[in-house]
């Protein structure tokens, strides 16, 4: 799931609860799901995962009375990316863990060439290049989020 910086960093610092997306394609997600966390922008890379808990799927004034109670972490702006859309989905985050380092876009392409991260999400199944040769070994050595935090700034 690629992730803005700024939300990347709510996720990991443990102060956003749910990640909101306009679509609901890439197929599904439901809870239990892993979701690894590709932070776009200047960061470019993929950072860590969380477990989703609860998924909600309807109209993007259902999802915004849902996800942005308060203590939620998510923002106004939020509002504005889903509004409008047909359907919106929140996700609640569960367990954010950081690995123990970020995975550059140039190094991913250096082992799987051409790789793209995915504009919203995409459904990674087992023997995907990049869950057998990136993320697996990355689980093996976890840090605590707060040690890469100043990474997303």
């Amino acid at each position: 799931m690629s992730i803005r910086p700024r939300y990347a960093r709510a996720i990991f610092a443990g102060i956003k609860k749910f990640e909101l997306r306009r679509l609901i394609r890439g197929g599904p997600i439901s809870g239990g799901s892993l979701i690894v966390v590709y932070v776009s922008g200047k960061v470019k890379s993929i950072v860590g995962e969380f477990t989703a808990g609860t998924v909600y799927r309807g109209t993007p004034e259902a999802i915004w009375n849902i996800a942005s109670g308060k203590g939620n972490g998510v923002g106004r702006d939020a509002w504005g990316y889903i509004k409008g859309a047909r359907k919106a989905m929140a996700i609640e985050v569960r367990n954010p863990r950081l690995y123990s380092r970020p995975v550059s876009l140039e190094e991913i392409r250096r082992i799987i060439p051409g790789w793209m991260p995915p504009m919203s999400y995409r459904q990674i199944n087992e023997g995907d290049p990049i869950l057998e040769l990136i993320i697996k070994p990355l689980r093996l050595y976890r840090k605590p989020a707060g040690d890469l935090l100043d990474l997303f700034k």
